[in-house]
C-alpha cells in the first residue's frame, strides 16, 4: 500500500515541469559533448568572450542542444530572447518579432531571434528576415537538422556563421543521465547497467534519453533492464527518409561496398533497413553499383543484382532482407572496375563537345543509290566481326581514346 502511494504521489509530482527542461544548462560550462565548439579557442566560447552576437545557423540531429545553445548565448548577450517555430509561425509572428525588436532597439537592447525548424521557413518567408538580419536589428540563431546548404536561402547563410552540434557520444548521454539521477536523488533506484541501456537506446538524443529516464521512474521503485525497455519501447534509429541520415547511411553503404568492407556493407544495410527504408530503393542502389563500380571485372554481378531487385519486388519484407545482404556481401567482396564507367563519362563529355562533328561518311546508313554512289557506307560487309582499316571516330577527334583496361 504505501509503495502505490508513493507511486501516485511521484506521478503527481511529475506534472511539473518535465526533466529535460529542468535539466536544461543554462551556461556553457554546463553543456556537455560539444568540445568542437565549446571551450577555449572554440567557436561559441570565442563569442562569448567578446561579447559580440553573431549570426549563427545551429545544423544538427534532435536533442543535442541547439535550443539550449541559443538560449545560453542570449543570455550571455545580455539580449530579448524571441523563440519561434517554423512548424507554426506565421506572416504575423514575423511582423510582431520585428516591432518587439524596434522597440528593443530604442531601449538599446539587442533582440536575439531563434527560429526553429528555420529550414521549413520558405524562401519568402526566409527573405523576410534579411532586410532586419542586415541592419543589425536582430540577431538571427537558426536551428535545423537538415543540410543549411540546401534548406537555407544564400543571402542569409552568406551573412551567418554555421555550427555543427554532432549527436551527443554515449559516454556525454551517461553523464547527462548521471546528473539527472542525482537531481532527482534516485542513485539508489536506477542500476548501472540500466543507464548504460538508456544511453545506448538514445542515439545522440539527450532528450530522448532524459524523457525515457522520467518515464522509467514512474514505473517502478527499482529500474532494472526490464523497466527501462517498458519505457524506451522499440526504438527506431534516428533516421529520416528525405533527411541527411537517409543519404548519409546510403553513401556509406556503397562507399563501404567499394572498399570492400564486408562487415561495414552488412551495418550500414542492416540500419536501413530497421529504419523502415524502402528495399527496393536500396536494392536500385545495388544494380547502379554492380555496373558502375564492379562492370568488366564480375559481369555476373549486374545480373545478380537485377535478380536481387526481382526477388525484392516480388517477396517482400522481411525475407527480403536476406536476398538484400546475400547481393550486397558478393558485391563487396567482388573484384571492382570503373575502366566502363571512367570511359563512359568521357565519351559523355566528348559527345557535348563535339556533337557537330559529321559522321564519316563510310559509316553512313546508304539506303538510296544517289547515297551508295556518294560514297555512303563503302566498303561495308554485313559479316560478323567485320573491320575496315579506317578511322570509325569522326576526323578531328580520330586519335581520342576512351577506354582503358
Amino acid at each position: 500500500m504505501f509503495e502505490k502511494v508513493q507511486r501516485i504521489l511521484y506521478n503527481i509530482a511529475m506534472n511539473r515541469v518535465p526533466l529535460a527542461e529542468r535539466m536544461r544548462p543554462t551556461k556553457l560550462s554546463e553543456v556537455v559533448g560539444q568540445n568542437e565548439i565549446i571551450g577555449d579557442g572554440k567557436i561559441l566560447t570565442e563569442i562569448v568572450r567578446k561579447g559580440e552576437p553573431v549570426n549563427l545557423i545551429f545544423w544538427g540531429p534532435p536533442g543535442t542542444g541547439k535550443t539550449t545553445l541559443a538560449r545560453i548565448l542570449a543570455k550571455e548577450f545580455k539580449a530579448d530572447f524571441v523563440e519561434i517555430s517554423a512548424v507554426t509561425a506565421g506572416k504575423k509572428d514575423v511582423a510582431d518579432v520585428v516591432e518587439r525588436a524596434k522597440l528593443n532597439w530604442n531601449l538599446k537592447m539587442r533582440t536575439v531571434l531563434f527560429v526553429d525548424e528555420i529550414h521549413r521557413f520558405n524562401k519568402a518567408q526566409q527573405d523576410a528576415f534579411l532586410p532586419h538580419v542586415e541592419s543589425g536589428l536582430i540577431t538571427l540563431i537558426g536551428a535545423t537538422t537538415e543540410n543549411p546548404s540546401f534548406e537555407v536561402i544564400s543571402p542569409l547563410l552568406s551573412r551567418s556563421r554555421v555550427v555543427v552540434v554532432a549527436p551527443l557520444s554515449k559516454d556525454a548521454i551517461t553523464e547527462v543521465l548521471k546528473r539527472a539521477i542525482r537531481t532527482e536523488k534516485a542513485s539508489r533506484r536506477v542500476t548501472k547497467k540500466a543507464i548504460d541501456l538508456l544511453a545506448e537506446l538514445s542515439g545522440g538524443d539527450a532528450r530522448s534519453a532524459l524523457g525515457d529516464l522520467e518515464l522509467a521512474l514512474s514505473l517502478a521503485d527499482k529500474i532494472d533492464e526490464k523497466v527501462v525497455e517498458e519505457a524506451a519501447g522499440r526504438k527506431v534509429p534516428g533516421y529520416d527518409k528525405k533527411g541527411d541520415n537517409h543519404y548519409d547511411t546510403i553513401s556509406a553503404f556503397i562507399k563501404s561496398m567499394r572498399g570492400s568492407d564486408v562487415d561495414a556493407t552488412l551495418y550500414y544495410l542492416a540500419r536501413m533497413v530497421e529504419a523502415g527504408e524502402d528495399p527496393k530503393f536500396i536494392a536500385r542502389r545495388m544494380v547502379i553499383f554492380a555496373s558502375e563500380d564492379i562492370g568488366l571485372a564480375g559481369n555476373g554481378a549486374l545480373s545478380l543484382a537485377t535478380a536481387c531487385f526481382q526477388a525484392v519486388e516480388r517477396v517482400g519484407m522481411p525475407e527480403s532482407g536476406l536476398m538484400l545482404a546475400h547481393t550486397a556481401v558478393a558485391l563487396a567482396k567482388s573484384k571492382k572496375s570503373r575502366a566502363t564507367t571512367d570511359a563512359w563519362y568521357k565519351a559523355l563529355d566528348l559527345a557535348r563537345k563535339t556533337r557537330g562533328e559529321p559522321v564519316p561518311i563510310w559509316l553512313r546508313n546508304a539506303p538510296t543509290k544517289l547515297m551508295k554512289d556518294l560514297g555512303y557506307g563503302k566498303g561495308q560487309k554485313w559479316e560478323a566481326g567485320f573491320h575496315l582499316d579506317k578511322n570509325y571516330l569522326p576526323d578531328r577527334i580520330k586519335d581520342e581514346k576512351l577506354f582503358t583496361l
